[in-house]
Order: structure tokens, then C-alpha cells, then sequence
């Protein structure tokens, strides 16, 4: 990161603790992210600008809920499909909405786990219209319903 994207950063980061006190940053400098709400969806800001909408599963919970104890007899893509299949639900609630406002939709699988992410670009200069997107993230995806 360069000295005035690195500037711009934890200008961005102090402006946002006051607001988002539940904002919590893992390794010095990373991202910073927040549950939004009960139902298990993820709230990140990263130092390059991308602002995330996610919600996952462990592979290990679905081992778990599809083999009842035996999950060696479950191969990988298997309960990766499943996963998919068990996060839908939640993330049909949003996606339409959360694509018109401007989010690109990703999935990332991984041995740990499986995530649907939406991703939209933010301007880390702009705290007002950072903190608005993520105040309407809030709002709209962070409501227990």
C-alpha cells in the first residue's frame, strides 16, 4: 500500500470507529469487519477499497449436519454443493437487492469453508459515502427479520 492510500486508510478507520464501534480489525492495517446481525451475514472493509457483503458456512458444520458423525463418507465436492445449497436461502433474500445497489457476487470455496460474497468499490477518500454504503448495509442486510 502507498504512504497516501496507507494515509488515506487509517483516516478512513479512525472516522469509522465512532460510528461502528463493533468494527473489529484482525491484523494491524487489514480489513475491518463486523457481523451484521443474528443471521450470520459479514460486514468487511478492506484497505484497497472494496466493501463486502458475505455470508459463509464452515465446511465443517456441514460435514457435520449432512453424514451425521461420518463425514469420510462424504467427498469434498459433495458438501461444497451442499454448502451452496444450505447458504441460498439466506442469500436469495438480498442478492437482487444488493446487485441493483451496485454489488458484484462472488462465491468462494475453500477446504475451511464456502461463501457467497458481494463486493462493491469504495472510495477509502470519501469517509461520508463510505460510511453511508455501510450505514445502508446495516440497515438493509443487518435487521434481524
Amino acid at each position: 500500500m502507498s504512504e497516501g492510500a496507507s494515509t488515506a486508510w487509517a483516516a478512513l478507520r479512525a472516522s469509522l470507529v465512532p460510528t461502528f464501534p463493533q468494527l473489529l480489525e484482525l491484523e494491524a492495517g487489514g480489513a475491518l469487519s463486523m457481523d451484521l446481525g443474528s443471521d450470520g451475514w459479514l460486514l468487511e472493509l478492506t484497505p484497497d477499497g472494496r466493501l463486502l457483503c458475505q455470508y459463509g458456512v464452515a465446511i465443517d458444520d456441514v460435514m457435520t449436519l449432512l453424514s451425521d458423525g461420518t463425514p469420510e463418507d462424504l467427498g469434498t465436492d459433495e458438501i461444497a454443493k451442499q454448502a451452496k445449497y444450505f447458504i441460498q436461502p439466506a442469500v436469495s433474500k438480498y442478492r437482487a437487492l444488493l446487485l441493483k445497489s451496485g454489488f458484484s457476487e462472488q462465491t468462494e470455496m475453500n477446504e475451511e469453508y464456502v461463501a457467497v460474497r458481494f463486493e462493491r468499490s469504495v472510495d477509502v477518500t470519501n469517509s461520508m459515502a463510505v460510511q453511508g454504503l455501510m450505514r445502508w448495509c446495516v440497515r438493509t442486510i443487518g435487521v434481524a427479520r
